[in-house]
């Protein structure tokens, strides 16, 4: 592998001849492609590619919340990138079955906003949601005017919802209608602080499983 500043055309991506180029962690690469053989992956190689498919297939639906409000890029990863990276080392366990997603160690958002206090959340009539917090306005960075935002997820329709301005932060209080067909469901619920017109948010609080009625 090679790295270089300038080629007869400058940077490319994609295979030409026998050469790979791509852009690493912002340089250019050079490779040539690899040779084929009768390599066979190891048992750490395939449980890393079974987590990735995992981590992949959940957050996928969520990609524009990421993007917004998960830790700040670095260099040439993304705040997806960072998601995917944290989710497969702390979010996947191994059921015996296979992989799945922890949901008590999901983040929808990272981030150094005064998060939520003594965040509940209980089911109500009409597949609604009914969350209540503490106002801890003016402690840290907090503001009164810090956007309440949810994101809720139904394993057993491979749904999610979101709203990223439920309520504000002093309201203490605020309900989300769900669609009708989720009646019944199981659903897992996160939830955070942003701070609208930038991309300032806290840590998401997971606060459990409820059953829509």
């Amino acid at each position: 592998m090679a790295t270089f500043d300038k080629g007869i055309l400058g940077g490319f991506s994609g295979k030409v001849g026998n050469v790979v180029g791509s852009r690493w962690r912002g340089k250019n690469i050079m490779r040539s492609l690899p040779t084929r053989g009768n390599y066979t992956p190891s048992v750490k190689q395939l449980e890393q590619r079974e987590k990735f498919k995992t981590v992949i297939q959940f957050l996928t639906p969520i990609v524009p919340v990421l993007d917004l409000y998960f830790g700040n890029k670095q260099g040439d990863k993304s705040r997806y990138n960072l998601a995917t990276s944290y989710h497969i080392t702390e979010a996947v366990i191994d059921t015996g079955l296979g992989f799945a997603i922890d949901y008590t160690k999901v983040l929808i958002s990272k981030g150094d906003l005064r998060g939520i206090d003594a965040g509940a959340v209980a089911a109500a009539a009409g597949q609604t949601l009914n969350f209540t917090w503490a106002d801890n306005s003016g402690q840290g960075n907090a503001s009164a005017f810090d956007d309440f935002m949810v994101v809720v997820f139904a394993p057993g329709l491979d749904e999610f919802y979101s709203n990223l301005a439920v309520d504000t932060r002093d309201a203490t209080s605020a309900s989300v209608s769900l669609p009708a067909y989720w009646t019944g469901q199981d659903v897992e619920i996160w939830a955070a602080f942003n701070k609208p017109d930038t991309k300032l948010a806290a840590t998401s609080s997971y606060l459990g499983t409820v059953t829509l009625t």
